[in-house]
């Protein structure tokens, strides 16, 4: 089998404001989320004026569920109930896996009149959500750059390519995620696991990932996936950047309201009464 994967659907980001009144992007995170197991969503916070971020993200709990933050330009101070406290700069990646239950804020700040980055949320299976919360938290210096051939860099934040593995490593979705850049007129080719869940996030200039049609696609496309062996991307003249993500569906129901994700309404309405209460976070954590 050397299936290309089709372009199965392809959506355009939405504005939607989070936090405090952080004004954001939303990839996906709705009616579309079956579609995309194991990741429940991914936010763009690129933003241009200081009054879309600076309210950021107050202390609120997660459990269930793993947050991954990546930056472009500017940084986010954050800290949580581990007593953990740091910023991720621009280039670099926090994976954060809350599990059982972590409590933290996270807080824009421009560094140079610039801020921006993404924020994807990865599900965790029945058998890991109550697991110790932990980070993986990786700066910009660490995380490799492989060029396959003229015109096309890729960074490899988490997965393989050609034998280059990133610096996000044992986690349970077995997820893939890749910051491609190409110039103009370049060609991404990369093996993808079979059944696994495999999606694009369009960062900059213009491309296809349907040579067949030529249908282009620009900032903030979001294109999902079809099937098979591998995904094929061309750029126009103008070069292409996107974000490629894949990973292992879980199979699991899905009960989410806010920062929670659980498998059962029970389930969802306990983590709450825990955190109202005060038991929210366990011993160790």
């Amino acid at each position: 089998m050397t299936q290309v994967r089709t372009v199965e659907r392809v959506l355009r980001a939405y504005r939607t404001v989070e936090g405090a009144g952080v004004r954001l992007y939303r990839a996906f995170g709705s009616y579309e989320v079956p579609q995309f197991d194991p990741f429940l969503m991914l936010d763009d916070f690129r933003a241009q004026r200081p009054e879309d971020y600076l309210a950021g993200f107050p202390t609120h709990p997660h459990r269930g569920i793993e947050t991954v933050t990546y930056m472009l330009h500017g940084s986010v101070e954050h800290k949580d109930s581990m007593g953990n406290a740091g910023s991720v700069n621009a280039g670099d990646v926090q994976w954060m896996s809350a599990g059982s239950g972590i409590i933290h804020s996270e807080m824009p700040k421009p560094s140079k009149g610039r801020m921006g980055g993404f924020q994807l949320w990865v599900n965790l299976p029945r058998s890991h959500k109550m697991m110790d919360p932990r980070y993986q938290e990786i700066t910009r210096d660490q995380i490799p750059t492989v060029t396959p051939r003229k015109g096309v860099t890729i960074r490899v934040i988490c997965g393989s390519v050609q034998g280059v593995k990133g610096p996000v490593r044992d986690i349970v979705a077995d997820p893939e995620y890749l910051d491609v850049t190409l110039g103009p007129d370049a060609v991404f080719s990369h093996q993808v696991r079979e059944g696994y869940t495999a999606f694009a996030y369009v960062i900059s200039g213009e491309g296809t990932f349907d040579p067949k049609d030529g249908y282009q696609v620009n900032n903030r496309d979001l294109v999902l996936f079809g099937n098979g062996l591998s995904v094929r991307g061309l750029s126009s003249g103008r070069g292409f950047r996107f974000l490629f993500f894949s990973g292992k569906p879980i199979h699991e129901p899905v009960a989410w309201r806010g920062p929670i994700v659980m498998n059962t309404t029970e389930e969802l309405q306990f983590a709450f009464r825990e955190y109202e209460e005060g038991t929210f976070i366990k011993k160790g954590a």
